[in-house]
């Protein structure tokens, strides 16, 4: 299984830009050898507030469509996963919350990989990131 980060369905549909075709092309590989791609509810908040927070508002439909059509499920975030991605902060404090979440979702159903551009996952032990 692999985790899809907010960062992807943006760049799927947002203007050129080099992380846009390399969106493109890991879907399509991913897609192509039929890995298991899931993502969160916290991604889909991530995508709520990224284009709310400037003004773009036609682009959410767009972004959540994307999101919907390449993963095969958005998995829950709930006080268990909450509790464990504070847990997570409080250990590694250079962790953003949001990066937390998702590696508590990662944690809580056995995910190791993400597909993202964010290398803030680099810094956490046993977590690769696709990209």
């Amino acid at each position: 299984m692999i985790f899809v980060d907010s960062n992807i369905p943006m760049y799927l549909i947002g203007v050129d830009h080099i992380h846009k075709f390399d969106s493109q092309r890991l879907i399509a590989k991913l897609l192509i050898e039929q890995q298991r791609l899931v993502s969160d509810a916290e991604v889909l908040q991530e995508i709520l507030h990224r284009f709310t927070s400037i003004r773009r508002h036609s682009f959410i439909q767009q972004a959540f469509d994307a999101l919907h059509g390449i993963v095969d499920e958005v998995l829950s975030v709930d006080k268990e996963v909450m509790e464990h991605a504070k847990q997570l902060v409080l250990a590694h404090t250079h962790l953003s919350a949001r990066d937390a979440v998702h590696l508590a979702v990662m944690e809580q159903h056995g995910i190791d990989r993400i597909l993202s551009f964010d290398s803030g996952f680099d810094q956490f032990p046993g977590i690769t990131r696709l990209f």
